[in-house]
């Protein structure tokens, strides 16, 4: 895949970035429209704070803005630009050698996943932004609040409910948003690929307004940015999210079975040199898989 180098008649990156930006906040409105129809002007606000007799609205709404916010954009663009949405974000038949070695980065990464984001758990900001560190780690708190409840699965009902929700339908709408449109937008703005994932991954991870979940965020959106523009495959990023997403929701689920309170998950544990064989492990991941696309 080449990002750099727009196809014929092609509207500019800036021209595509732009308007990408308008569907959304129109798309936002849309959505906010169908909720508040819904449910009520109440409801719009009131999701921190609603409780588990509410978890199927809180499912309903977290669907319609997955598919509105993230989703029906990036088609919209597509269609826009008089192409087919297969050949626009290179959605091409995946084979099954580099599904499994996807598998193999998801599983060697795991451990300096779980480094990289206990180390953002641990971020104290200087004296003078305590005021935001206080209102971050709220906005943290609520988040956590909601997830454990969305989290909390009596039947296999719940659990498949959950993958769809958690795991196939932000896989599919995230990774059509940032890495086929926005990182694509961006390959065709810069003349180096690099900073097009990486930008694209630090929106990816800023849009998500969970501050203390950052850092481990923005390596999936890279890893998700290099495996597409290595592959030029979007459904590389896509299983590879799904896979990240799927496991949460995995794990959750073997917790409840076992009656482990989700509120006590602290994550795996290594020693140090656990998590740097990990990372030498990805990273030849990585180059193997890149070394492979290119034959």
């Amino acid at each position: 895949m080449n990002l750099n180098h727009p196809e014929h008649n092609e509207s500019s990156g800036f021209a595509q970035l732009f308007r990408l930006v308008i569907y959304t906040a129109i798309s936002f409105v849309a959505c906010s429209i169908i909720v508040a129809a819904i449910y009520g002007l109440p409801a719009l606000s009131a999701l921190a704070d609603a409780g588990p007799e509410h978890i199927g609205s809180m499912r309903i709404m977290l669907v319609i803005s997955s598919v509105g916010l993230f989703l029906i954009p990036p088609l919209i663009l597509a269609l826009v630009e008089k192409r087919s949405i297969n050949k626009f974000y290179n959605f091409e038949r995946p084979k099954l050698a580099w599904i499994g070695m996807i598998i193999a980065i998801f599983v060697v990464s795991m451990p300096v996943l779980e480094w990289t984001a206990a180390i953002n758990q641990k971020m104290i900001l200087p004296e003078g932004l305590k005021w935001l560190e206080n209102w971050m780690r709220l906005k943290e708190e609520e988040t956590e609040a909601v997830t454990l409840m969305l989290l909390d699965m009596t039947s296999l009902l719940d659990f498949t409910v959950n993958i769809l929700m958690i795991a196939i339908i932000p896989a599919v709408a995230e990774e059509l948003m940032f890495r086929g449109a926005v990182q694509r937008s961006f390959g065709k703005i810069f003349s180096n690929p690099h900073v097009a994932i990486w930008l694209s991954a630090f929106i990816f991870s800023a849009i998500h307004i969970q501050f203390f979940g950052f850092l481990p965020r923005l390596l999936l959106g890279a890893a998700f940015g290099y495996i597409y523009f290595w592959s030029g495959n979007l459904w590389y990023a896509i299983f590879g999210h799904f896979l990240n997403n799927a496991y949460a929701v995995s794990a959750a689920w073997y917790m409840k079975k076992n009656n482990i309170p989700l509120s006590e998950s602290e994550g795996m544990h290594f020693a140090w040199y656990g998590y740097v064989i990990s990372f030498i492990l990805s990273i030849l991941a990585f180059l193997y898989f890149k070394k492979q696309t290119k034959k």
